[in-house]
């Protein structure tokens, strides 16, 4: 294999592929990345076995071939290599090392044999449907801060993608939840969606693929089967193995009939919650919420480092009560309210609450209290 690509091309598509391979791999292989030399493209190849990224970038091809390298090094030395440079990469059977020169400088490193790099299959996958990148970008942003970190319950350890008919509308959604909170959202379905199978994305291969749309175009091409789930961008592609269980019946705790509802300015909450969550203990990291009409206390007390109160003004008539949160869990949702308004609606200080964004109603948070 012996080939010429500028070094911009070169860097961009390592920058796609090279984030997927772990630091630490007890199968050497799954350390290196696959290079594909053909006609006048370079086509670059890296996998967990779970999870598989590939791209392409043009280039000069006097030898075509195929081989791998080291994912991390490979990289470090492209990023540092000067602007606007000219890369040759050549490996021959004659040296078992690949040689990497750009100007002046050059470097070798170790290779394993293409063949032994682990391909991940497409079979089974559903026709290509076309979704507007923005949307999608929508739905993994408002939702995946919910998503499950404790591996012993692996299914919520994922971002659950599926179509729904409401009210005779077919949409998209997405829902994460760690069963303390739930986040949804919810687009009008892509024409093709209807009746794709519901699948559970690992949390790796959405970060993955939020990333990857930073440079996509305006629309990103969506496969799904009940194994797997393939995300086109352009030249990009990300195939993954999906979550193998059951979603939870998710419909079952967003309340319906959540009668008390208490608008606020969402930023001025948001900075009054972070205030007084700076004494709260470490682990419950909770907060009491004193809610009566046209203000809300919050108040914080940790038997260590003292208390804090803070009032803000609300827009709330009904019944005082007083309501407890996970500090934390507010500040996310906060986070994700995109006007300058939020919207709570209580039932009673034991059931789970519901947060609105008046300006994007494809959007749900459920906060479980806590007791106070």
């Amino acid at each position: 294999m012996k080939l010429t690509i500028e070094r911009a091309a070169l860097l961009k598509a390592l920058g796609h592929v090279q984030s997927v391979v772990e630091r630490r791999n007890t199968i050497p292989i799954l350390s290196n990345i696959l290079l594909s030399a053909d006609r006048d493209t370079l086509s670059f190849s890296a996998t967990d076995l779970d999870m598989e990224i590939i791209d392409e970038g043009p280039a000069q091809i006097d030898v075509p071939g195929q081989i791998t390298a080291p994912a991390q090094t490979l990289y470090e030395i492209v990023r540092k290599l000067p602007d606007g440079s000219d890369v040759s990469l050549s490996f021959s059977g004659d040296d078992p090392r690949l040689v990497i020169q750009a100007g002046r400088s050059r470097f070798n490193l170790p290779v394993l044999p293409a063949g032994d790099f682990p391909v991940m299959s497409s079979d089974g996958l559903s026709r290509r449907i076309p979704v507007d990148t923005n949307e999608l970008i929508r739905l993994i942003d408002k939702t995946r801060f919910a998503i499950s970190t404790e591996e012993t319950r692996y299914y919520l350890n994922g971002l659950y993608l599926h179509t729904v008919n409401d009210g005779g509308e077919v949409k998209l959604r997405a829902v994460a939840t760690d069963g303390h909170r739930l986040a949804l959202a919810e687009m009008t379905a892509p024409e093709g969606a209807a009746g794709l199978p519901g699948i559970i994305v690992p949390r790796k291969t959405i970060q993955e693929a939020r990333r990857l749309m930073e440079s996509a175009g305006e629309q990103v091409d969506l496969q799904v089967s009940a194994q797997k789930v393939r995300f086109e961008f352009g030249a990009a592609a990300l195939t993954s193995k999906v979550i193998d269980g059951a979603f939870p019946d998710y419909l079952r705790v967003i309340p319906r009939d959540n009668a008390k509802i208490l608008t606020l300015d969402n930023d001025l909450f948001a900075k009054a919650v972070d205030r007084v969550a700076t004494i709260s203990a470490e682990k419950s990291r909770s907060v009491k919420l004193a809610i009566e009409p046209g203000r809300i206390t919050l108040t914080v007390r940790n038997m260590e480092a003292g208390q804090a109160v803070e009032e803000v003004e609300v827009d709330y008539d009904g019944e005082p009560f007083e309501i407890g949160f996970n500090a934390r869990y507010l500040l996310d949702v906060c986070g994700q309210i995109g006007g300058p308004i939020a919207e709570f609606r209580f039932a009673d200080p034991a059931s789970p609450t519901l947060v609105v964004d008046p300006t994007d109603p494809g959007v749900k948070y459920v906060l479980m209290p806590l007791r106070v």
